[in-house]
């Protein structure tokens, strides 16, 4: 770990930090945002309550879901531009040009109170979500390519222990006492760009990926300096040999493009995984408990219920970093899971005591503990571990085509949980967890008998497990039902 590849890893989280923060931000000040909303549109008796003008509630309802619904739209849109970005521009410049959208989403939102607030958040934050579908994946991406691989899972789940940070910086400078508040909760959207302006002046220092200068552009040379710069002076020749294998395999076929990579029986297996590693993370409830939380905690008597949510957003921080710290020795199958099973049984606990909270007062502080744990087995796995386990998945040639159909899955999944799940919660009810029960029972199956362990191998070596179909679960059978496993294909 040098202190090149150190300064590159930090720089490129900069953008999940602001990732998160974009994420987290909309939600303590809505009372306020409402507030300016109303004055702008000449309902002025309204103050910052809601209207009781049914036409004027219901257009008020209609700007606040844009505002918080144009950040997914922006990011399902830009994800399918991950992997030409990446190609044209190559990673780090990639990610350079894309801090002009985010500057300039922050300065519409900060310029607030002096125009149309309306217009200028909703803009603001489509053309937030709009760069933080391109950095969700070009991140990964680099962070991916440049780990080695003893390291690799630990520094890939930076990128989701970043956007908890980022959604904890935002909750609290939200509160009303910091810049939550009337007078500052423009300058409080408009923070965001100051992550953008950092990364702009680190990101010339940080090498370019060696992966993509000897792959995709031929360039022995640079690649070497770059491995160098990132390990110190050694032999490079494992490295470049590695690469050289890779990139023989990938000049056998054409650049894959996402409608050929959907097509192709060849990566069918990978991208169904992903894709399924994805969805468990979005359709694990996780939003859906940030939505219940505050709600829950009034129930149970909290007096500040929203300093119980930030307490929520501190749990969700320390046990990403406890992730970073198991992920490349217990490997990414056993905490994928760890976390889906333990957060079906909290989703269990949940359910009952939101059934049984008139009954039982004590049923409370099992809700709570039950949200608590949910977000402990969340990041323990189902948190970090998708964002970069599809880099892992993927050879160089499919790569970014893969990550941009993971990430739009991602980004849609989000979207579609913001929107329906308080309609689906007037329906259910109190039972509202049954479903997530159902959902996270399913994932934690298909990731005991379909998820390979990807831990302390190359991406050729993660390539192989899916030959012909078949998937060898390593941490179950080991390196030798492997080798049995290739001993009668062609290939071997």
């Amino acid at each position: 770990l040098t202190g090149t590849l150190v300064l590159a890893v930090f720089t490129a989280v900069l953008g999940s930090l602001q990732y998160g923060y974009s994420l987290g931000v909309i939600n303590a000040p809505q009372k306020v945002i409402l507030g300016h909303y109303a004055r702008s549109l000449g309902f002025h008796n309204l103050s910052t309550s809601l209207p009781k003008q049914p036409e004027s509630s219901s257009m008020l309802t209609m700007y606040w879901a844009l505002s918080v619904a144009m950040f997914p739209v922006g990011g399902i849109l830009s994800s399918f531009l991950v992997g030409f970005v990446a190609d044209f521009r190559g990673r780090i410049k990639g990610m350079l040009v894309l801090n002009i959208l985010a500057m300039v989403a922050s300065l519409l939102m900060s310029l607030a109170k002096m125009g149309s607030p309306h217009i200028m958040v909703i803009s603001g934050r489509a053309l937030m979500g709009f760069y933080c579908g391109l950095s969700s994946g070009l991140v990964p991406m680099y962070i991916g390519e440049i780990a080695p691989v003893k390291y690799r899972g630990a520094l890939g789940t930076l990128h989701q222990l970043a956007i908890v940070t980022g959604i904890l910086i935002s909750q609290v400078l939200g509160l009303d006492s910091l810049l939550g508040n009337d007078n500052m909760w423009h300058v409080l959207l408009g923070l965001s760009g100051v992550f953008a302006v950092l990364q702009s002046f680190l990101l010339p220092m940080c090498p370019e990926s060696p992966r993509y200068l000897y792959i995709k552009l031929g360039k022995k040379e640079e690649a070497c300096k770059s491995l160098k710069r990132f390990k110190g002076e050694y032999d490079t020749s494992r490295d470049i040999a590695e690469m050289q294998a890779e990139k023989e395999e990938a000049m056998k076929e054409a650049q894959v493009s996402i409608w050929m990579l959907v097509r192709s029986q060849v990566y069918r297996q990978q991208l169904f995984v992903a894709l399924m590693m994805h969805l468990s993370q979005q359709f694990s409830g996780i939003n859906a408990i940030f939505y219940y939380s505050t709600d829950i905690f009034q129930t149970a008597g909290v007096a500040q219920p929203v300093y119980a949510t930030i307490g929520v957003g501190v749990v969700n921080t320390v046990f990403t970093l406890v992730s970073v710290v198991l992920v490349d020795r217990a490997g990414r199958r056993t905490l994928m899971l760890v976390g889906l099973a333990g957060m079906c049984l909290c989703a269990v606990a949940m359910t009952v005591g939101l059934v049984y909270q008139n009954t039982y007062s004590w049923m409370n502080y099992l809700s709570m503990t039950a949200i608590f744990l949910f977000v402990c087995f969340f990041e323990i796995g189902p948190g970090p571990i998708p964002w970069f386990i599809v880099a892992e998945l993927f050879s160089q040639s499919p790569r970014p085509a893969a990550i941009a159909l993971a990430g739009c899955c991602n980004w849609t999944s989000n979207f579609i949980i913001g929107m329906f799940f308080p309609y689906v919660e007037v329906i259910c009810g109190t039972y509202v967890f049954i479903i997530f029960v159902v959902l996270l029972f399913g994932f934690t199956l298909y990731t005991c008998f379909r998820v390979p362990e990807t831990k302390g191998k190359t991406f050729e070596e993660i390539a192989m497990l899916f030959q012909h179909g078949r998937v060898v679960v390593a941490s179950q059978h080991g390196v030798e039902a492997e080798l049995e496993q290739l001993q009668g294909t062609t290939e071997a």
